[in-house]
């Protein structure tokens, strides 16, 4: 929040000195048209553009290295399946008892670290270029924080200038999302030839088609989200975000459309994995167990092999809610991750497998669902320049058993799920197109945690330790996150009407259902 307040407070002090510039200036000054902008107001207002949308786009996977921690190390990976801790807590989202802090990291500093930005944007520019990606950077870091936990914050945020704001329930927040990024791409359209500066767009560097396809693709999850919720909206946005008739542009097609943000100083996830005692973090037994038993390439991409003094050094997940010491827990596998490396927020295997999912259903007529399913993972094997994906695809191989190297959580995974396509069976088909989705979104692990939910895919271990008090049953998932308790002291009342309205079949609780983990299949889970 201090970082944000500082960038917009910085603007307005730019502003402010222009105005209040010596009366001893440049003389030429006085024989200036004064309706027209100069270059220096130019310079000036672009910084300011700049560092507001940088500012929003900074919160959609943090830059903040203790935020992201929290949030896509700590909790979003861990209840994703990617990553597991290597530093011992006693209060963590891995044994589902995360302290008060923990709880409020996407809440109480997402939410307004965005907003502010966004609301500060629109005050600075009328430029509707700019503006509409801003709304559609704001979708992307809403849809996540609404996937978390359920109703919040949204359409009438800073409305009446309270912070106290009433909640929108998940379908109302889904539903302006939608209605934004519709709004958002028919501008966009108009403008398609033209860009925005490079300096302003670490994601595009100003590619305003690109930025289509972004929006485009973010409907696309977020439709496929609702399969078991809303299956006709699910079906109509769906085949909204792939249309390409009448010069619209559809969805990314190729790794050159991939959203990431880039010109980072320090990649967050560096600084989990290596700085923070040695690195706090470590990759999951789930994870390189499944990558093992498929001898999968891209392997040595993601994980640096294990560093045991006492055990085979191979690739070797950490399982996740384990109790080693720090000292065994960093023995195993740590992420191959450079400093410099861009945040991923999106890409181009993702939505083939989305696709793929839809073809299921009869919903996208572009390709049958294997071909979608087998373009996802070739796509990703390009990424990483894992090399031809075809031996991969005709792969039988099964999971195998993780052993773990220090003996205390070896685990069987229950799955017959394998890289090449069933031709006969519709739910392996879902289950192969989730896991392969998983395998290739690494490491968002909030889209993981998500899918998992709504699915049950892939299949994870379950975490061995439960300290939850029984909010969680044992050998089950977190299925969203608490609210923190200081939101229940400053807007309690909107709070608790929203918790009664759009969580009544379970209260705030880990293991409350959000309106669209729905599937009949998982209604016990």
């Amino acid at each position: 929040m201090k970082t944000t307040y500082n960038k917009i407070c910085f603007g307005i002090c730019l502003l402010g000195g222009a105005l209040a510039g010596s009366c001893t200036g440049d003389y030429m000054d006085y024989n200036r048209n004064w309706a027209e902008v100069s270059p220096e107001e130019t310079e000036r207002d672009e910084y300011l553009v700049s560092s507001l949308l940088g500012g929003m786009q900074s919160n959609v996977i943090p830059v903040e290295e203790h935020l992201n921690q929290f949030t896509e190390c700590l909790m979003g990976g861990v209840w994703g399946g990617y990553f597991a801790d290597s530093q011992v807590w006693a209060n963590s989202f891995s044994y589902f008892n995360p302290s008060q802090d923990w709880l409020g990291k996407m809440y109480l500093e997402i939410i307004p670290n965005v907003y502010s930005n966004w609301l500060s944007l629109q005050a600075a520019t009328k430029d509707e270029t700019i503006l509409a990606v801003g709304q559609i950077v704001k979708a992307a870091a809403f849809q996540r924080v609404t996937d978390t936990y359920g109703p919040i914050p949204y359409s009438r945020i800073g409305s009446d200038g309270k912070v106290t704001a009433p909640l929108d329930t998940q379908r109302e927040v889904y539903e302006k999302i939608f209605e934004e990024l519709d709004a958002a791409v028919a501008t966009l359209t108009e403008h398609r030839t033209s860009s925005i500066s490079a300096a302003a767009d670490k994601v595009y560097s100003g590619d305003i088609e690109k930025w289509i396809k972004f929006a485009n693709s973010l409907k696309l999850r977020m439709a496929m989200r609702l399969v078991y919720a809303a299956p006709a909206t699910a079906e109509q946005r769906a085949k909204e975000a792939v249309d390409t008739t009448d010069g619209k542009l559809g969805v990314m097609t190729s790794n050159d459309d991939n959203a990431q943000l880039s010109g980072i100083n320090v990649n967050p996830f560096y600084k989990v994995a290596y700085e923070y005692n040695g690195g706090e973090t470590r990759i999951s037994a789930d994870l390189l167990n499944y990558m093992k038993s498929w001898n999968d390439p891209r392997i040595s991409a993601y994980a640096k092999k294990s560093t045991f003094t006492d055990a085979v050094n191979d690739y070797w997940g950490l399982r996740i809610g384990n109790e080693y010491p720090i000292t065994s827990g960093q023995a195993y596998s740590n992420l191959n991750i450079g400093q410099s490396d861009p945040l991923l927020w999106m890409n181009v295997s993702e939505v083939m497998f989305l696709r793929a999912e839809a073809s299921l259903y009869g919903w996208d007529t572009g390709d049958t669902a294997e071909n979608f399913y087998r373009r996802g993972v070739e796509l990703s094997f390009a990424k990483w320049n894992a090399g031809d994906a075809a031996s991969y695809l005709s792969s039988q191989n099964r999971v195998g058993a993780y052993n773990d190297p220090k003996g205390q959580y070896a685990f069987v995974p229950d799955t017959k799920c394998v890289p090449a396509w069933n031709s006969l069976d519709p739910e392996l088909q879902l289950e192969q197109i989730i896991t392969q989705k998983w395998i290739a979104n690494f490491p968002l692990g909030h889209e993981a945690w998500a899918e998992f939910r709504r699915t049950g895919y892939p299949k994870l271990a379950a975490a061995p330790v439960n300290r939850s008090g029984g909010d969680v049953a044992d050998g089950k998932f977190a299925r969203r996150l608490i609210y923190p308790s200081d939101e229940y002291k400053t807007n309690g009342v909107n709070l608790n009407r929203a918790v009664g309205k759009d969580l009544s079949n379970g209260g705030d609780r880990l293991s409350t259902h959000v309106w669209w983990d729905c599937n009949p299949k998982l209604v016990n889970e």
